[in-house]
């Protein structure tokens, strides 16, 4: 075959070393526009899993970047005036220029055409090629000339960044925060060979302006630079290699991510490669990583398949559809590492202690988990959770999802919150037997907090027939008879979340008639009834439309919520939660996409606040001040003209300043049309940014399902509390069971259980001992 390898960046120069080894025969050029020494920063970063794969594909290449490359498995902060390390972290650095001048000559060794400054502008400029490898940057003009084709979504990032080096050497991956009159700066910093360190200088652009540097040249930009890192440079200069760039040299990041990833072009396969199909942000160190890679992928293809003209088609489609998937996987784990240090300066620099900040900072692209950190510095992780513990006046060594939770007079004994899960199985809104054996299950499985339901504080404010309500008396003695159980037989504490249905009312139960969400018939037995809401909109199309409401709805449905209030103290629950969310009543007055009013209830956030503040502040007046109180949000709506992450800062303010102690932060389910971004804690976000940027403590929920999840968010301080769902369906003893599993033992059972203790925690060590052996053999 006939390749032309369009830019000589890692990417395409270690593909025509590995395709030319593969295939002798192959006549492969690679054209780079640049002098073999003119290229963009100092050192590069990947991991050693990186090496391994090189080190099978080519042993000499590998050896050589071996003897070139530094290697350390520490990181240190320097931040508020104090250093933190942590170890075991195993990354790469290597100059770029030194690992291009490795491929390069090993490219020559084999037989690779190196063509040097050659502008390469279109693929059709090479008929006679069969294959074209366009591993032209995260500008590439290849890719620019079939948008329609290749379907890029290209965003630039806030954030400016300015790529430098520097003689002084450090021994571990450094991370620099530094404060200005303006805003936080930080510098990614790591030593690359034996006289030189990379020296990545980071903030937003509105620091980036207020200090001119928008107006300030190179020169300019260094001398800034070198004066607020001046302590920690101790003399040594920085130096760009940029000069050959207009401007003063600092950037924007670009996240890149393609579509498709292959053409015919009418003469040649075109494939994309590196920068120009996918970027990943420098916070993790993966644009390395991803480029080499990907060649070793495609030529894997063409090694599986056959590497003849023919073929190409099959090993192109084969290679996007195996390659994609851990493209993916670090490009979203990038993308969390960078808005992390997006927001940083906003959100965690002065809120957060140096020790939690760590913390925060390594398990930035949620890739590193709790355990993960346990097994690469173990020494480090327990310091911290004994930091933790003493912050909540509990010493010792323990996971923090363990640790206590006071809040007013309430003091819950660990993190865990039973999340409030719909069962439809009252009758008349009365909680039974069922409810009963379903809390005491969970109160008796180790978590700290139980939450019933959503309870309709009337019966037209039920979702379904079999919702509980608590409007009466006898209502109110049901539940206390469930929370007297849940006192006196465990040690948790048991919490009511109140709301009102509100557009969402009268459906069916999930395993009856049309199923969830869907109007019950016209003629179902058990009859309908009419709908509230902000204004007369239904949830579905097809839906039951409600009536918009009047000031009189509103004083009769802050009456009913009140008295419901009071019934919950009689009947003594230790916690109560207001449900503002998932389009709900109080939700679809929060809301633009439900909530239409011209009236001083509609438009404006504030507007649209104005009710269920007034619901929130009647009920917090009822309910007893010495007990805690929530509110439930949707924080983010998945829908274009809905609620904004955004808006749910403003949201947990306006709550918070009527009195809230805490956010329980959902999302979604508001309108019919959304489209959520699913994924492991794919919520947090939310719970993070409110609880950092509102100042009030959150409850995180959303696929969390691992005692790691759970420790992860908590140590970090993303969130106080995390309330685990289905996980609690399958294991009413998930708490117990996840305590086990990581090898915490000093949890307390129900004193009838004890004797299963020993057992549960034996076989879960006998299963993490197996997987420490076999990871060693």
């Amino acid at each position: 075959m006939k390749i032309v390898c369009i830019g000589g960046g890692p990417a395409g120069l270690y593909f025509a070393l590995l395709m030319k080894q593969l295939g002798p025969h192959h006549d492969i050029t690679v054209v780079e526009r640049n002098k073999p020494y003119d290229t963009f920063g100092w050192g590069v970063v990947f991991s050693d899993q990186t090496l391994d794969n090189m080190r099978q594909w080519d042993p000499q290449t590998a050896a050589e970047v071996q003897q070139a490359f530094n290697h350390w498995d520490d990181i240190e902060l320097h931040f508020k005036g104090r250093v933190i390390r942590s170890g075991g972290h195993g990354f790469v650095g290597i100059g770029r220029k030194k690992l291009l001048n490795i491929l390069q000559a090993r490219c020559e060794q084999l037989g690779v055409k190196l063509l040097f400054e050659q502008e390469a502008d279109c693929d059709l400029d090479y008929p006679d090629a069969d294959l074209i490898i366009a591993s032209d940057g995260v500008n590439s003009k290849v890719r620019s000339r079939l948008p329609e084709v290749f379907q890029p979504d290209i965003v630039t990032r806030p954030n400016r960044f300015i790529w430098l080096g520097t003689n002084r050497l450090y021994d571990a991956f450094t991370f620099l925060f530094e404060k200005t009159e303006h805003g936080w700066f930080q510098a990614h910093v790591y030593k690359f060979d034996e006289h030189t360190s990379t020296f990545i200088v980071e903030c937003p652009e509105h620091v980036w302006r207020a200090h001119g540097l928008d107006k300030a040249d190179q020169d300019a930009s260094i001398a800034f630079c070198e004066k607020l890192f001046a302590h920690n440079l101790q003399g040594q200069k920085l130096m760009t290699n940029a000069r050959h760039l207009r401007g003063s040299a600092w950037l924007n990041f670009q996240r890149v991510k393609c579509a498709h990833w292959s053409h015919f072009n009418g003469h040649s396969h075109v494939v994309l490669m590196g920068d120009a199909v996918h970027t990943a942000h420098f916070a993790i160190g993966s644009g390395t990583k991803l480029a080499l890679e990907d060649a070793i992928e495609l030529v894997r293809q063409f090694k599986a398949i056959g590497d003849t003209a023919g073929c190409i088609p099959e090993v192109l489609r084969k290679y996007q559809a195996v390659r994609e998937i851990d493209v993916i996987r670090l490009q979203n784990a990038a993308w969390n590492a960078m808005e992390w240090f997006e927001v940083c300066g906003e959100r965690y620099c002065d809120q957060l202690e140096p020790e939690q900040f760590m913390y925060s900072m390594l398990t930035r692209s949620q890739r590193i988990s709790h355990e993960n950190l346990r097994l690469r510095d173990k020494g480090w992780l327990e310091g911290y959770e004994a930091w933790f513990a003493r912050r909540t006046a509990s010493p010792g060594i323990k996971p923090p999802m363990f640790t206590p939770y006071s809040l007013r007079s309430v003091t819950l004994k660990n993190r865990v919150v039973v999340s409030p899960m719909a069962q439809y199985m009252a009758e008349d809104g009365r909680v039974g037997d069922y409810h009963l054996v379903h809390l005491g299950a969970r109160a008796m499985g180790g978590a700290g907090l139980v939450m019933v339901e959503m309870t309709a504080p009337s019966a037209e404010g039920r979702i379904t027939h079999g919702c509980p309500g608590l409007w009466n008396d006898e209502q109110m003695v049901d539940f206390k008879r469930v929370t007297d159980w849940v006192h006196t037989q465990s040690d948790a504490k048991i919490g009511l979340q109140i709301g009102h249905a509100g557009p969402k009312g009268s459906t069916c139960r999930p395993w009856q008639g049309a199923g969830m969400d869907q109007p019950m018939a016209a003629d179902d037995p058990q009859g309908n009834w009419p709908l509230l809401a902000a204004s007369a909109q239904p949830y579905l199309p097809h839906g039951i439309v409600p009536k918009a409401m009047t000031r009189a709805d509103m004083d009769r449905v802050t009456a009913d919520f009140v008295a419901s209030t009071r019934r919950a103290a009689q009947a003594g629950f230790d916690w109560l939660e207001l449900h503002c969310a998932h389009g709900y009543l109080l939700s679809s007055f929060i809301s633009p996409l439900t909530n239409q009013r011209t009236d001083a209830y509609g438009g404006s956030l504030d507007n649209r606040l104005r009710y269920p503040l007034e619901v929130f502040a009647a009920v917090r007046a009822a309910w007893p001040e010495h007990l805690p109180m929530s509110v439930r949000i949707s924080a983010h709506d998945w829908v274009e003209g809905g609620i904004t992450p955004a808006d749910a800062v403003e949201i947990a303010r306006a709550f918070k300043a009527a009195g809230a102690d805490m956010i329980d932060c959902s999302s979604g389910q508001v309108s019919a049309k959304q489209k959520p971004t699913y994924g492991r804690m794919y919520q947090t976000p939310f719970a993070d940014r409110i609880r950092q940027e509102a100042g009030i403590a959150t409850i995180a929920v959303g696929a969390i399902s691992e005692a790691d999840h759970v420790n992860s968010i908590l140590a970090a301080g993303r969130a106080d509390l995390c309330a685990v769902a289905r996980p609690h369906l399958a294991n009413p003893a998930w708490t117990l069971t996840e305590a086990a599993r990581i090898g915490y033992t000093d949890l307390a059972w129900p004193r009838a259980y004890v004797s299963g203790k020993p057992q549960l925690e034996a076989g879960f060590a006998r299963e993490r001992a197996l997987q420490t052996a076999t990871k060693g053999d």
